[in-house]
């Protein structure tokens, strides 16, 4: 059955995205669930400054991304490259911005810094972490370490 699209909200995101999993198929999902979804995804030099470790390309990022959403939700994914947090945040509308709680914070300092240049506030819609098997959230450094694959479940 083909999920229908709410076009009339406009919804924000953000992040590395790097070896796509789970978690982040869950804050997608809900982005997707609300409105037309715009992307801010990090670049080579703001993901390795953020990480600390390896991370892909951003253009393998990129089409990863692009793949899931044109396979899940039948859309042409709008993907931009971000240089810092508040990406394009600052200059456009949206309604929403669906986060993690690990980047609940973020959102936060993006509304500061969006009042204080008199635009409307967005609202955050914070989803739960997804849980590997162990009960600890997937993450794509967990997924890099070798701890557990991109669904959670352990791999040691």
């Amino acid at each position: 059955m083909e999920k229908k699209l709410n076009r009339s909200k406009k919804v924000v995101i953000g992040g590395t995205f790097d070896i796509l999993h789970d978690g982040h198929k869950a804050l997608l999902r809900k982005a997707f669930e609300l409105g037309e979804v715009a992307i801010g995804l990090t670049s080579d030099v703001m993901a390795r400054e953020m990480k600390n470790r390896e991370v892909q390309g951003f253009e393998y990022r990129k089409k990863e991304l692009e793949d899931f959403i044109r396979g899940e939700f039948k859309a042409e994914p709008e993907i931009v490259k971000i240089e810092d947090k508040f990406g394009f945040t600052l200059e456009k509308k949206f309604d929403y911005i669906v986060v993690s709680p690990e980047t609940c914070e973020t959102a936060q300092l993006i509304n500061v810094e969006r009042q204080r240049k008199k635009k409307k506030p967005i609202k955050i819609v914070k989803i739960k972490f997804v849980l590997a098997e162990d009960g600890k959230p997937i993450s794509a450094k967990r997924i890099s370490r070798g701890e557990i694959d991109r669904k959670g479940r352990l791999l040691k």
